[in-house]
């Protein structure tokens, strides 16, 4: 009995990952695909915790599933993470020309000089983030075309 109910849960999982498609606040990963709710902070956190609790994001950003759009050019997985959760924050930041989470993509790419990396995706934020809806695999490109 325990054998079929975990064998329909995976099945359940993967016909929910199969048609999933990733939240802009939270990424991609099963915590947006099982809650459909985003109206709220409280089921954003939700999301965003399945999503790296699982390591499921992870997966599905290296896979192309979950919801989730592989890169053209596979910067490095944990910058490819660190950019689907703080998609937002990123985009303020890369405005402002600087900040903690520019910081730390800065490190994730292995960018020596932060200051000029900084100003590289300010001056090209546009290019950069091309539409208010454009997605995580897409800011990575951009910014390999742009600022690396």
């Amino acid at each position: 009995m325990k054998k079929l109910l975990i064998s329909l849960a995976a099945v359940a999982t993967l016909s929910l990952v199969a048609s999933a498609t990733p939240n802009n606040q939270t990424g991609c990963g099963l915590g947006s695909v099982i809650i459909k709710d985003d109206s709220t902070a409280v089921m954003l956190a939700l999301q965003t915790t399945t999503n790296m609790t699982f390591w499921n994001q992870t997966f599905g950003i290296t896979s192309g599933t979950s919801g989730c759009k592989k890169t053209k050019l596979v910067l490095n997985e944990r910058a490819a993470e660190f950019v689907a959760a703080n998609m937002d924050t990123l985009a303020k930041e890369i405005a402002m020309g600087g900040g903690e989470s520019v910081d730390t993509l800065a490190e994730l790419l292995k960018i020596e000089d932060k200051e000029a990396f900084a100003s590289a995706l300010q001056a090209n934020y546009n290019k950069i983030y091309t539409s208010q809806n454009v997605e995580m695999n897409d800011v990575l490109d951009n910014v390999a075309k742009t600022a690396l």
